[in-house]
């Protein structure tokens, strides 16, 4: 149930922003302008540096938000995010290790698959919602290719999503999206007012 309640979390959210700094500053930074500008789910990278005092600091903070953790490659990071309060965990990648350790722990693990066999072996350990990634390497028609062979797999797609096309997504059958670079963009541009404007016009545009 637990797994559950969070995947539909997310799902309600209909964005979950990926926030990856090049310091912990430039990070949490990110993550507040987001959360300021409305979004509800919050994956904190583990490229970022201490991440793992990200994720746990933003938990803390915000219990209403959704924060969950990306970059993860194996079972080993995996269970270092859990036990610093992930709610979810976000890989690049399918890997079996860290599915198991996800299940056991009832934290809902979403892998990046581009194939539909890359699909199917993730919904047989249990995966139920998956990462599109890289999604600029495909077109947002390509969810209804994918849920003809494959009805029952939720996909968010990430990479590449952006304000133009995330209602696109959507209207093809994306379960959520996943939005990164933006944040950082907006960031450099008009600082943290740029992340809480770019925040809104998301979850506006997602809303209708």
């Amino acid at each position: 149930m637990k797994s559950y309640q969070t995947l539909q979390k997310m799902i309600d959210a209909g964005i979950t922003a990926v926030v990856r700094g090049d310091t912990f500053e430039e990070a949490a930074t990110i993550a507040k302008g987001c959360i300021e500008g409305g979004v509800t789910s919050i994956e904190v990278t583990f490229t970022t540096p201490d991440a793992m005092r990200l994720i746990k600091q933003l938990s803390t903070q915000y219990p209403d938000i959704t924060v969950g953790a990306g970059s993860v490659l194996d079972s080993e990071t995996a269970r270092i995010a859990v036990l610093n309060g992930a709610e979810y965990v976000v890989s690049p990648c399918f890997d079996a290790g860290a599915a198991k350790l996800c299940n056991r722990y009832q934290v809902p693990y979403v892998p990046g698959c581009m194939t539909i066999r890359e699909m199917k072996e993730a919904t047989e350990y249990g995966v139920a919602l998956i990462k599109l990634f890289p999604g600029n390497q495909f077109e947002p028609s390509f969810i209804k290719s994918v849920k003809g062979p494959l009805p029952h797999v939720a996909i968010m797609p990430t990479g590449g999503v952006n304000a133009s096309n995330a209602k696109e997504w959507i209207e093809n059958g994306a379960a959520a999206v996943g939005v990164g670079s933006d944040w950082n963009k907006a960031l450099k541009k008009s600082g943290v007012e740029g992340v809480v404007e770019a925040a809104k016009v998301y979850v506006e545009l997602l809303k209708n």
